[in-house]
Parts: structure tokens; sequence; C-alpha cells
């Protein structure tokens, strides 16, 4: 008796390509090489793409030289001298003679549409800090596709250990992480994986609270809340605090609300660890200035309707002596006005901003606790915005946006008239 052969398709090997400066042709310039190019270019490889037409994106990456596009059909003979070929048009039968061509040159070849036409196949890649994952699943991509988020999420938020050298990002210094404007899910990548290796965590009342939960039990954690117009915590005892801990060969996390960078001191304690020979890493937040509009269905700017936006802060009046600002200046200026801090003097505000030509019509939004569950927003205009507040019973941390954006919505989008 002869035993019966089925033939499956073998498991693929898992290889790293060293694709510096040699040839890769991709045949096809459609949305699929638009997704495929970005990464072979990082590698440094010599790119041709091949195609009468392109995506703009893969144009404008032929326009700055990252890589040559011949703007023909492919013709028999294109892959001479080539390492790897992808075939990623949108004809079948051109990605079958693409794939033909490389397995008769010895050219390892992807092949977009049908896997198992070519000699490759492309795993689904994710990268963290130096750490490049690649997922097979046996040609089922959303599978692999899910893996691999799963993975790098892992590695972002700690919970997969990656055994990373312990000199390196979590060594003895300070890491300034904006932790954005409230919601958890807001903080940077970089900043939630720098956070899970803290030894100790100074945090603020506005950075995201539930992120301190997810710290390990021996992880110190310092309150430096400072409450608007009520306790708070001394800049130079904060200073000193990151400076001292640093200095007891830790791992320091100062975690801020929003972007530190943005109204928030963060730049204060830069200079006075430098000061003392403390390496500090800052880490970027999104700030509440945009965020919290943005997430309430307020943009900052719109065509046709704001084509500036600026930033201020309320902390003090504007005929406080302390103020740096020009409220005459901004009380002309046609475009957003984004006040933060700004709810105890809004009456302040409003009276210097109508009296140098705001118009008291102006919409007015008012957003409190952006992105958080506790939301709040109050539509109002210049001239009854300081009342409605007072009658609404809004309390910092809230984001105050005054211009004609305030007033969009669908019905009155200039862009899409009703």
């Amino acid at each position: 008796m002869r035993a019966e052969r089925h033939d499956t398709p073998a498991d693929p090997y898992l290889t790293g390509l060293l694709l510096t400066g040699r040839r890769v042709v991709v045949v096809g310039a459609g949305t699929v090489a638009q997704r495929r190019l970005p990464r072979l270019v990082g590698a440094g490889a010599a790119v041709e793409v091949i195609a009468p037409q392109a995506t703009p994106a893969v144009e404008a990456m032929a326009d700055a030289g990252e890589l040559t596009w011949s703007r023909r059909p492919y013709r028999s003979g294109d892959l001479a001298e080539a390492w790897y070929a992808v075939a990623c048009t949108s004809d079948p039968s051109v990605n079958a003679e693409v794939a033909a061509e490389a397995a008769v040159s010895r050219v390892f070849c992807v092949r977009a549409d049908q896997a198992e036409g070519g000699s490759a196949v492309t795993p689904a890649v994710g990268e963290h800090a130096g750490l490049r994952v690649g997922v097979l699943a046996g040609g089922r991509p959303r599978r692999s596709t899910a893996v691999r988020d799963a993975v790098i999420a892992g590695l972002s938020a700690g919970t997969i250990d990656d055994h990373e050298d312990p000199t390196a990002e979590n060594s003895p210094g300070v890491a300034l992480i904006g932790g954005g404007p409230g919601d958890p899910d807001l903080i940077t990548v970089r900043g939630r994986r720098l956070l899970a290796r803290a030894d100790v965590v100074v945090t603020d009342r506005l950075a995201p609270r539930e992120l301190l939960e997810e710290l390990a039990p021996d992880v110190e954690v310092i309150d430096a809340s400072k409450i608007p117009y009520g306790r708070a915590a001394n800049q130079e005892v904060i200073n000193a605090t990151l400076i001292e801990r640093a200095k007891q060969g830790r791992f320091v996390v100062r975690l801020k609300g929003g972007d530190p960078f943005v109204f928030g001191r963060g730049f204060e304690e830069v200079l006075a660890c430098a000061a003392e020979g403390v390496p500090v890493t800052v880490v970027p937040g999104v700030t509440s200035a945009f965020a919290v509009p943005a997430v309430a269905d307020v943009p900052v700017t719109h065509r046709g309707v704001a084509h500036e936006v600026v930033v201020v802060s309320g902390h003090v009046g504007p005929d406080d002596e302390r103020s740096l600002t020009d409220w005459r200046a901004l009380a002309r200026l046609r475009g957003t006005l984004v006040l933060l801090m700004g709810v105890e003097r809004i009456a302040q505000f409003v009276e210097v901003l109508t009296g140098h030509g705001r118009p008291g019509d102006t919409p007015v939004a008012v957003l409190q606790d952006g992105t958080l569950r506790t939301e709040r927003v109050l539509r109002s205009t210049l001239d009854t915005v300081a009342q409605d507040i007072a009658d609404a019973g809004v309390r910092p941390p809230a984001v105050i946006v005054i211009g004609a954006v305030a007033g969009l919505g669908p019905a009155t989008d200039p862009e899409h008239p009703q």
C-alpha cells in the first residue's frame, strides 16, 4: 500500500533582511504600496517603484527623492539585480508575472494579492524602544495584526517585560511626562512606558489619576497637587524633591497634566535639575488647550472661520502688574482665544475684551473636566458667559474657548450649508 501525500503550505521561515543600499522593486503604487514603502525606505533600500500611476503619498516620496518612480507598466526584466520584490498591483495577472520572474531570477517576492503565489510573506510589524516585533498567522492578517498590537501595547504599558538594559531610560534621573488632559488613554505611548519603570512618581492633581493604580506597590508616590486658589505645593520644594530622589539613584517620573511646557512650569523643573547635574528626559503631552475642545466638538480652527488661535493663561487678571498679556491686542484679533485657568476672573477678561473690540455676541464654549466622565459643556456668549458660569457652578479645571468656532455645529458649518 502506498501512503497518500497531502501537500500543505510550509510554515514560513522568519528572518531579517539587511537591505541597505540593495535594489528593491515594488510593482504597483496604490494603497498597498503606500503601506509597504515607508519601512523599505526606512531600511535604507534602493527602492524603485514601477507603475503608471501612484497615490499622492507615493508620488510625494518620489518627489522627495526617497525612492525612484518609473512611470510605466511592469515589463519582463524589471527585477534584474534586485534583492527583493513586492508585487502589489490591482491586476492579478501582472502580480503573477512578477512572481514568476522573481522565481526564475531567485529574487524573494511578496505577492500582496495571493500570499501563496510569492516566495515571501510580510509579517505584521510593530516597534517599541528599538525592538521590532513581527507576527505571522498563516494567512490570517487580522489575527497577526491583533497579536502585534497586543504585544506592542503590553511592551508600552510595561505589562510585558522586554528586559531592557537597566542602564538605559530608567537609569537614575528624571522623566518629565505630560499626562494629557485627564483621560488615561490620552497619555503618550512613551510616557506610559516610562511611567511603568518609575521608582518615584511626583504627580499633580490634573495628571491622570487612574494610571497610579497600575504602579508597582513599591513605587513611592508624592502628591504635588496645585489646587487653584487653594493649597499649593511650593515649586522649590517640588524641584528639591525631584533632585533629591534622583541623586539617591532612583528613576523619578514627574507626571503632570496636559503638556508640561504649556503653562505647566515644566521648564522650571528642567532648569533646576540641570543646575544640579540631574539628567532629564522630557516627554511632551497632549495639551488640554486643544484636546479638551476637540473632544467636545469645538474645533479651535476651521476653514473660513478662524486662521489663528491664541492660548492664554488666566491665572492673573488683565490689570495685574504680573500679567505679560496684551489683552487689548487680543481683543482686536478675529480668531480663536483659548483661555486656561480663567474661570475665577472671567468677568475681568470679558470686560477688557468687549471694551476693546470683541463683540458681545461672540460665541463662547466653557469645558469643565474635559475628557473625563464628569465633563460638562456650557455654550454661551461673551456678554453672558460670566453670569452663566456662576449660575452653572462651573469650577476649575475648565477650558474656555472664545471665538466663532465655539458656535459651530453641523447646522452652522459654513462649508456645508444646510
